[in-house]
């Protein structure tokens, strides 16, 4: 169900800002701003993806604000950034979560993966990105600057979703999620006993 979402408006990001370009061995190679890093076939930079449960194990899922550059007013995974430098990328999870969504979580590191996306003549992904999950059981108060809309969905409603109209989320939430799927209850459980793994 989407639900009237609690709003404010915070500018928390900007194509100035410096990210961490690496290999694909997560050596990091230089810094570049965030417009450049997108550009073309884009570089390969560093990246996080996290995805928020509440208690009844549904994925909060948010509509990406429309005057995004890339994939703006599509549907994706709770929350997605880049660390800054000299941001572990635990910390940069925490801030972007408390940017974008209004809460901060315990995140658990799941994977890494690379992968490449391209958004027309726009621009596009080309990313080393760490997924994380976590718990959370309230409602989130969204950044309009970032998100426009948000919505709980079940893992059932999801993949039914996928199937249905791919075409309204973004390339790398559904490429997570291909992974996230089949472990879904053990990690689920690992975030009720508040379990952690080390980046």
């Amino acid at each position: 169900m989407i639900r009237k979402p609690q709003l404010r408006s915070e500018v928390v990001s900007y194509d100035s800002d410096l990210l961490i370009l690496v290999d694909s061995e997560d050596n990091e190679v230089g810094e570049l701003d965030k417009a450049a890093c997108h550009d073309g076939e884009g570089l390969l930079h560093r990246a996080f993806s996290l995805f928020v449960f509440n208690p009844q194990g549904q994925l909060l899922m948010q509509r990406r604000a429309k005057s995004k550059r890339l994939w703006g007013d599509y549907w994706s995974n709770s929350c997605c950034s880049h660390p800054r430098i000299g941001e572990t990328m635990s910390q940069a999870v925490t801030r972007r979560c408390e940017q974008e969504l209004g809460f901060a979580v315990d995140s658990l590191f799941v994977y890494k993966f690379e992968y490449a996306a391209q958004f027309g003549d726009c621009g596009s992904e080309r990313e080393l990105c760490s997924v994380f999950v976590a718990e959370y059981a309230g409602e989130p108060i969204i950044n309009t600057e970032e998100a426009s809309e948000y919505k709980w969905i079940s893992p059932d409603e999801l993949e039914a979703q996928f199937v249905d109209a791919p075409h309204l989320y973004t390339p790398w939430f559904y490429m997570e999620w291909r992974q996230l799927g089949p472990q879904l209850d053990k990690l689920l459980t690992a975030l009720k006993h508040n379990d952690t793994r080390a980046e």
